[in-house]
């Protein structure tokens, strides 16, 4: 299949499968070298998973960094408009808060 509009990291979207519970899953190709992996399968023997729970469980956090970083986000603005302290009278340049002391 040719690549797409997205680029040739996409997915196809016929390689997906379901788990038993039917759920949508789809596989993922990635080439890495030989040591690398046999580092990584020892390694996860230790933990007594797998590279690829291993693999799934990273791509899982690192696609919701970015819902956690905007929700963090939208907390912090809503507490800030809350907040009932003032801004003060007080007033410091660039150098003065840069100074080191």
């Amino acid at each position: 299949m040719a690549p797409g509009p997205q680029g040739s990291c996409y997915t196809d979207p016929g390689l997906h499968g379901f788990k038993a519970s039917g759920e949508r899953v789809a596989n993922l190709t990635i080439t890495i070298d030989d040591e690398i992996l046999r580092r990584a399968r020892l390694r996860a023997l230790e933990q007594n998973t797998s590279v690829n729970s291993l693999l799934r469980d990273y791509l899982d956090a690192f696609a919701a960094a970015g819902a956690t970083w905007d929700q963090a986000t939208d907390a912090i603005l809503r507490l800030s408009s809350q907040a009932r302290s003032g801004r003060g009278t007080r007033r410091w340049t660039r150098d003065e808060l840069h100074e080191r002391r």
